[in-house]
């Protein structure tokens, strides 16, 4: 357990990827009362801050310093945090003061820039006893004279043509390997390699000027970066950079989202439903007391809705899983499942073909008065549920009891810059994952760009986009909304290695924006 009072940590934050944090960065950054950080870097670790702390920006070495110490001696824990290492960011000074005013202080480091965005280019800086490596600044790269080995260069994004006229002036020869990424370690990443020679044109031939850079940049020079391309592992990702819709509610999106990132994509949550509970409770309260009491042969969950409807309403009444002792479980599919096994049920029936109630009924046995000593089944569904499943109960000798245990209802339109960008080719691919999201999304914020990529769940979801005019490019192999971001990842994949093979410059769906919407053809 974290000490939470009266002291002071100098943290690293890394180069830019929130999953190169450590894991003592990330509990003290959620056990912090005062969060001391540039804007940027502060943003990116939001999620692990605690909602009632305070977080200010840092100003000089003094003033910064007694800020913490004061933080200190009121009790307060503070975290000074940095991008990359706190001690090569420059917060030695930071430390001697805190140091000096005799206030307990720790130091957590973090993955420096000179080596973490080599690393995420491809680049293999050399090891012990295999060549130099040097690690400058770019201000001082004048002074630095050609020799063997490596040389890194921090703060590289000002001017790297005069960088390369500056280590040639140095006597390192213009043909020497030059390597440069900006953004390093984000979604944002962009590295070109070339020579010192040609440091200008071959930027210019990328299409890459001060005006089309935004963050820091990190230069290698030397044999090893004419070698990124055959290590490169980050930009080559099949969804790297894209940015990806998922209209979803905000506890849905986020399974899709963590499997778009893992295909270096950049996942934008927008809730399409919001969901409610039903307007009168009492056949819920019927069908927890049924659950309790033996009413039910089965309970047949249709969404991970349900499942926390249903587990809500058990919690007020003290129960827990244990209520579902003796009763069968069934699950539409692989999120249930998983949102059943989260409360610590197992389902009994899970469908093997389409995760859909039309798939449930398909996998359903029919009701056997000799094996079911119950033919009751109990539906918490939503409130605009089809009677499908229903029906093929009823068909097999169930009595399906049909509760509603919450209500969709259509979300609040998305800001005025998601729309526009929904409307104008910003997104390069959304993901449907069912036809409520489809109309709902069309209702709240418009049809999607002509140049958007359209993936969907299943042939269901398919149907609801051509209704609408959408054309589908995507579907799931499988009815899951892991598959989904899957098949996507190919269709990113095969793009990138067309454009490849015919020598075409790498370009997201959003790049090829030409006016108009999305028509079928």
């Amino acid at each position: 357990m974290i000490d939470m009072e009266g002291w002071v940590a100098f943290v690293g934050a890394g180069p830019g990827d929130e999953g190169l944090l450590t894991m003592r960065a990330a509990r003290l950054l959620g056990a912090a009362g005062l969060v001391v950080a540039e804007a940027e870097v502060a943003e990116r670790v939001r999620g692990l801050l605690a909602p009632e702390v305070r977080v200010s920006e840092p100003t000089d070495v003094v003033d910064t310093a007694r800020i913490l110490v004061q933080a200190a001696r009121d009790g307060l824990f503070a975290v000074r945090l940095f991008a990359g290492d706190p001690l090569i960011a420059g917060g030695a000074a930071e430390v001697q003061a805190v140091a000096k005013a005799q206030v307990r202080f720790e130091i957590v480091p973090g993955v420096p820039a000179a080596t973490g965005v080599p690393a995420y280019a491809g680049i293999a800086l050399p090891a012990d006893g295999t060549g130099e490596l040097r690690i400058v600044h770019a201000n001082e790269v004048s002074q630095v004279g050609y020799g063997p080995g490596t040389l890194v260069v921090l703060g590289a994004e000002t001017a790297p043509a005069d960088l390369g006229k500056m280590l040639i002036a140095a006597g390192w020869p213009d043909s020497t390997p030059f390597a440069i990424t900006w953004d390093g370690t984000t979604t944002e990443q962009q590295t070109v390699v070339t020579t010192l020679g040609r440091i200008g044109p071959d930027l210019k031939a990328a299409g890459i000027t001060v005006a089309t850079t935004r963050g820091g940049a990190v230069a290698v020079v030397g044999d090893v970066a004419a070698a990124k391309n055959r290590m490169s592992w980050y930009e080559t990702k099949p969804l790297f950079g894209w940015r990806v819709l998922v209209p979803r509610t905000r506890e849905q999106a986020s399974v899709v989202s963590e499997r778009l990132r893992e295909y270096g994509a950049v996942p934008e949550e927008v809730p399409t439903i919001a969901v409610e509970p039903p307007r009168t409770p009492q056949q819920m309260e019927r069908a927890v007391k049924g659950l309790v009491t033996g009413r039910y042969q089965w309970v047949a969950f249709t969404s991970t809705n349900a499942v926390k409807a249903v587990r809500e309403k058990l919690e007020e009444y003290g129960l827990d899983a244990r209520a579902f002792a003796g009763v069968k479980v069934a699950a539409v599919g692989e999120q249930t499942t998983a949102a059943l096994v989260e409360f610590g049920i197992r389902p009994d029936l899970v469908p093997d073909g389409q995760q859909s109630a039309e798939g449930l009924a398909d996998a359903w046995p029919p009701y056997d008065d000799v094996l079911d000593p119950i033919n009751r089944v109990l539906l918490p569904r939503a409130d605009i549920a089809t009677e499908t499943l229903v029906a093929r109960l009823t068909d097999l000798g169930w009595e399906a009891e049909d509760v509603t245990a919450y209500r969709t209802v259509r979300a609040a339109p998305p800001p005025a810059p998601i729309r526009e960008a929904i409307k104008g080719g910003g997104f390069d691919a959304v993901l449907f994952t069912s036809s409520s999201t489809v109309r709902n999304l069309v209702g709240i914020a418009g049809k999607p760009h002509a140049v958007t990529v359209i993936g969907v769940i299943g042939p269901q979801t398919e149907s609801t986009a051509t209704e609408f005019g959408l054309r589908v490019d995507v579907t799931a192999g499988r009815p899951s909304v892991t598959a989904l971001v899957d098949a996507l990842a190919a269709f990113g994949a095969a793009q990138r290695d067309a454009a490849i093979a015919a020598g075409e410059p790498l370009r997201r769906p959003s790049e090829r924006r030409r006016g108009g919407r999305r028509r079928l053809r």
